[in-house]
């Protein structure tokens, strides 16, 4: 049977229907919604850069304004109802999904255990210092890096023996975060911080193969193989081919053709039900700015091939190499990106300034859409925390006034 035809119209509605992008989430916005929201997302990015506002929380108000920072602290710190790990960079996870991760604490251990650059920092007794971090976190609860004498006396970002030996616990599996003072870490054995029956869960990797393809499908709306694989990280692009080859075979999926904004056509998978899935996906109407840490964008060949958007995160770029700035989040009008902008918080003076201001080819800042961009920067504003907002001069620029 010849692929399903997805237009790029609606292979965006879609894509922006699964990132929770088209509709705001109720205005009575609590932890119950916060973590419906995580869910629907399959994680959030954590991100200590705070020059607007911090990656994680910033994902979760462009989504919903009623959003607070307070809802992810209680569902993680004292619900439990999210664990902190990696996925392509750490997140915070639903906490039933915990089991799946066994398989990637198995493999951290043993990448880990031959990587001699870890071992140079961890020192020449390593066994001794992990003994030691296991008997302190036993002994007195949980620990932060900075609890351990030798915090700093690492050459790896500050990472002494402790830290690393944290670090090795953390990512194989044996400790768990408990919570964040700070954005610092806080160490605790996982035995006291995830459920019992969560930690003895043992799905096989076949298991955890089929989940973590089938839930990134239904998180993306449709996928390559390689889009797939690097959803959660848990699974490789051959294991993610025979999945997608074994899922078309038992019905579970179609194949689609995806239409890119430049009328190209990329060959992917959907879920069974996708025609029913175009028809309930809504368009967005509001103007948003994004974390540059969005989920949406954060595959950058994707961005560009479904939106036009060529868009690079410039923190780690040299200053007198960045094209825009150091923090430029991306503008979403409805379905589209129009525009990016170089944003500050500055919470002494109580203030959000925008730097730079830049429209995509071919948009035009009518007297509407600027009247959408302000509102859209006193949201913003709003939840940062800050009173007033210097925009004028960014604004006149892209007007060419």
């Amino acid at each position: 049977m010849a692929p399903l035809e997805i237009s790029n119209r609606d292979a965006r509605r879609l894509f922006l229907d699964v990132h929770a992008l088209s509709l705001d989430g109720p205005e009575a916005h609590g932890e119950t919604e916060t973590l419906s929201l995580v869910r629907k997302l399959g994680f959030v990015q954590l991100d200590s850069i705070n020059t607007v506002e911090r990656a994680h929380h910033m994902i979760l108000f462009s989504r919903a304004p009623g959003y607070r920072r307070e809802h992810l602290s209680v569902l993680h710190h004292d619900h439990v109802a999210l664990f902190e790990h990696w996925t392509h960079d750490a997140s915070l996870i639903p906490i039933e999904f915990y089991p799946h991760w066994r398989h990637r604490f198995r493999a951290a251990k043993a990448r880990i255990a031959a990587n001699p650059r870890w071992q140079d920092r961890i020192g020449d007794d390593g066994a001794k210092v992990l003994r030691n971090v296991r008997r302190r976190l036993r002994n007195e609860g949980a620990l932060m890096a900075r609890d351990f004498e030798d915090k700093g006396a690492g050459g790896w970002w500050g990472w002494g023996p402790s830290k690393t030996a944290l670090e090795t616990l953390w990512r194989s599996g044996e400790v768990a975060i408990a919570r964040r003072e700070g954005f610092e870490k806080v160490y605790d054995l996982a035995e006291r911080v995830i459920p019992e029956e969560l930690r003895k869960a043992r799905p096989s990797e076949a298991a955890t193969a089929d989940w973590a393809c089938r839930e990134a499908l239904d998180r993306l709306g449709m996928a390559t193989p390689q889009e797939l694989a690097g959803f959660w990280r848990l699974v490789s692009i051959a294991d993610a081919k025979t999945w997608t080859a074994g899922a078309l075979k038992r019905g579970e999926t179609v194949e689609v053709e995806v239409e890119g904004v430049n009328g190209e056509r990329t060959r992917a998978v959907a879920p069974a039900d996708i025609e029913e899935r175009l028809a309930r996906a809504a368009a967005p109407e509001r103007t948003r700015f994004l974390s540059p840490f969005d989920p949406a964008i954060r595959d950058r060949k994707r961005a560009l091939r479904l939106f036009g958007f060529d868009y690079r995160i410039e923190v780690f770029v040299p200053e007198k190499k960045r094209q825009y700035g150091y923090y430029v989040l991306p503008l979403m009008e409805g379905e589209r990106f129009i525009g990016r902008a170089d944003m500050k918080t500055h919470r002494t003076e109580g203030k959000l300034e925008m730097k730079g201001f830049w429209l995509e080819p071919g948009v035009k800042l009518t007297r509407a859409r600027e009247k959408n961009i302000r509102a859209a920067l006193h949201d913003l504003a709003g939840f940062a925390g800050v009173a007033s907002i210097d925009a004028d001069a960014a604004l006149r620029l892209a007007r060419g006034a």
